[in-house]
């Protein structure tokens, strides 16, 4: 739905830059000896010689049109070259399309803020530039200007068709223009530099539109093809859209467009200009009532988003005619390949711009017998994305099942068989989006049980942990990142940490416990949740908890043994006080020999003897512990008789009150004299 936005009070350049027939010119920079020829880039498949993609200037000046297939083609133009899209997995590949335009973009984006619409489009802005370049080097003071520049096309001017390059240089030396139009006129000879750098570094001809937003742009980039460029000044606007038609603005080619065209009995979009904002609000809503205001008076506040990288990615294969998929397994067959098209994609925006995707959605055409409309109710599912390409493709089947499920209604769905019950799947298409860069200092929670270094790890180490299914790199509202820290072996010592585990097993089944492992990863994972985690991460950090668990069993296994084989001594001991009746815990701390029972005091740390093993290699040093590290809630878990016996450890040593001579209430806020 279209957005209302109010346009900036101060003037804005902005450039919409289109590729000519984009990937014809890409393959004929690898070949060469097809400049100059009708040529057509293909989407092979078997059904009339595949779909046309792009078409070149030449092989349109013989008919050929981009909706035709290959097989039309050639018989409109016999001489036509048809240059097949690489295929990988069964379906084209794109990627050499894709950098070209990256290279494209790499240009552009050196002379301001600059937005990726598509592989072969992008939109400027160049209010920065030209502002600079209004007040260092305005057009009036250049010796010269660019031919290229001179060979624009100034919406409404030279209507008397005198000399277009003359009348074109005497308005962009203007020295009495409104500030806007010399603004323009800065952003004109901008625009006609790039598109000579973007020909000398690629090879490649565009097209480009400048105007003051981005639906103006975009519309006078279309108006003179190839290889030129439009300005609309805003003196033309009105005379522009007076005539144009309704659906050629975006977002009104559809059903908008034509509820429109019916409805209010309008053709162009200055028919529009008859209605009230008032009227169309009562009409179409408030938002869209105003926007469509707007847009019948050539305005438009929507803003270069200044976004180099895509969205989201996408991998999707159409099946027209006998081609329509009829059961699941070849569904099955063909969301396993678009998956793993998907999850090179994603692996490789991981590796080289750092971002992860977090939403994996399904897309699906379909029809039932008899009923040809049906495609178009077939729902849309989506998830949150797992990494792995496996994991993708589990998810996409589960999601065209559910998917079916609704759209068949009462019929169920077998996923075994090879009949169905009346449909067929003409396009499937699966999309990872809600893309997010990883912020800098994130790391994944395992770490820490590989080093003690609390640096974060690199971001090779970062991509390896989410390939394998461990902890995924979250991303965080605030400024900050939050690490769970978890204290190494150097800053807590064996001692203590067997004590902590003996105290929290006492109370407990021997079956129902639980090793030191299995806790501790447990307890990572809960404290790590957050209710501000993005919903596709949260469910992600779930869904890998077992390998977390499994990772940290294997690299703590070294350092666990000796606590895991003290444990086990420790069961066997309780079991023997049981039996015996003996409830006090000293049992747990007393060894074989008895001369090793006393408890030593030193002021307000206290030190329990070691516990003898047998072994005199295997003897522990005393366990030492203060008063206030003690956590009292520990102490509630512990049975009846044990708490007694601890408190009264814990309770400090009272002095024995001796009451003094003349003591005064001064005496109760005085310091303590050390005697």
């Amino acid at each position: 739905m279209p957005v209302a936005r109010p346009e900036s009070s101060d003037a804005r350049i902005i450039a919409h830059v289109d590729m000519d027939c984009f990937y014809v010119q890409v393959e004929q920079r690898k070949q060469p000896s097809l400049r100059g020829q009708p040529t057509a880039v293909v989407q092979y498949n078997s059904w009339k010689g595949g779909a046309l993609i792009a078409v070149s200037y030449e092989a349109r000046k013989c008919g050929v049109k981009r909706s035709m297939r290959g097989d039309e083609a050639k018989k409109v133009c016999p001489q036509i070259h048809l240059v097949q899209v690489p295929v990988t997995r069964g379906k084209a590949d794109l990627n050499i399309y894709r950098s070209a335009g990256s290279e494209v973009v790499s240009i552009l984006s050196k002379k301001g803020r600059c937005e990726r619409a598509s592989i072969d489009e992008v939109y400027l802005d160049l209010t920065d530039a030209v502002e600079n370049m209004l007040c260092n080097t305005p057009p009036e003071s250049l010796e010269s200007i660019d031919e290229e520049a001179l060979k624009s096309h100034v919406l409404g001017l030279n209507k008397d068709g005198s000399d277009i390059e003359s009348g074109v240089r005497q308005w962009l030396i203007r020295r009495d223009a409104d500030h806007r139009d010399k603004l323009l006129a800065c952003g004109t000879l901008i625009v006609a530099e790039l598109r000579i750098q973007v020909l000398k570094e690629t090879g490649f001809t565009c097209s480009a539109g400048i105007a003051h937003n981005k639906m103006l742009a975009k519309l006078a980039s279309a108006m003179n093809k190839p290889a030129q460029q439009t300005v609309i000044p805003l003196s033309s606007v009105k005379e522009l859209l007076g005539s144009l038609p309704i659906k050629k603005i975006k977002q009104l080619g559809g059903k908008l467009g034509s509820s429109i065209e019916s409805d209010l009995g309008v053709n162009t979009v200055g028919d529009l200009l008859q209605f009230s904002e008032d009227k169309l609000q009562e009409r179409y809503g408030g938002n869209t009532g105003t926007w469509l205001w707007n847009i019948a008076r050539g305005i438009s506040g929507e803003e270069v988003e200044g976004r180099l990288l895509p969205k989201s990615h996408g991998s999707g294969k159409t099946f027209r005619g006998p081609q329509a998929l009829k059961t699941i397994a070849s569904v099955e067959h063909w969301l396993n390949q678009l998956c793993e098209d998907l999850s090179d994609r994603i692996c490789s925006d991981l590796d080289q711009n750092k971002r992860i995707a977090q939403t994996l959605t399904l897309h699906v055409s379909a029809y039932k017998s008899g009923d040809l409309d049906s495609y178009k109710k077939f729902p849309s599912k989506s998830c949150p994305l797992r990494y792995g390409a496996s994991k993708i493709q589990d998810d996409a089947l589960i999601l065209f099942q559910a998917g079916l499920r609704e759209y068949l209604g009462s019929f169920r769905v077998n996923t075994e068989g090879s009949q169905n019950k009346g449909w067929a799947v003409t396009s499937l298409a699966v999309s990872a989006s809600k893309i997010v860069a990883i912020p800098s200092g994130t790391c994944s929670i395992a770490k820490f049980f590989h080093t003690q270094d609390p640096s974060c790890s690199s971001a090779k180490q970062s991509h390896e942990q989410i390939m394998q299914g461990s902890v995924p790199l979250l991303p965080l509202t605030g400024s900050e990142s939050h690490s769970v820290v978890v204290p190494t072996e150097s800053q807590i010592g064996l001692p203590e940490t067997e004590y902590s585990i003996t105290m929290s097993s006492l109370n407990q089944p021997e079956e129902n416990l639980k090793t030191w492992e299995d806790q501790e990863a447990h307890n990572v994972l809960a404290e790590n949740k957050s209710p501000s985690l993005p919903s596709g991460s949260r469910s992600c950090l779930e869904l890998n908890q077992t390998e977390l668990k499994m990772e940290h069993s294997r690299t703590e296994e070294a350092k666990i043994g000796n606590l895991v084989s003290n444990l086990e001594r420790q069961q066997q001991k309780r079991k023997t006080s049981k039996d015996m009746g003996t409830s006090s815990i000293l049992r747990f701390f007393k060894g074989r020999n008895n001369s090793s029972s006393q408890t030593l005091e030193h002021g307000d740390t206290r030190i329990l003897p070691s516990s003898a093993t047998g072994q005199d290699s295997q003897r522990r040093e005393a366990w030492k512990y203060r008063n206030d590290e003690i956590d009292p809630s520990v102490i509630d878990e512990l049975p009846p008789e044990i708490q007694e016996e601890i408190r009264a450890w814990l309770r400090p040593l009272k002095r024995p009150s001796v009451p003094k001579h003349g003591s005064s209430i001064d005496h109760y806020f005085s310091p303590t004299k050390n005697t």
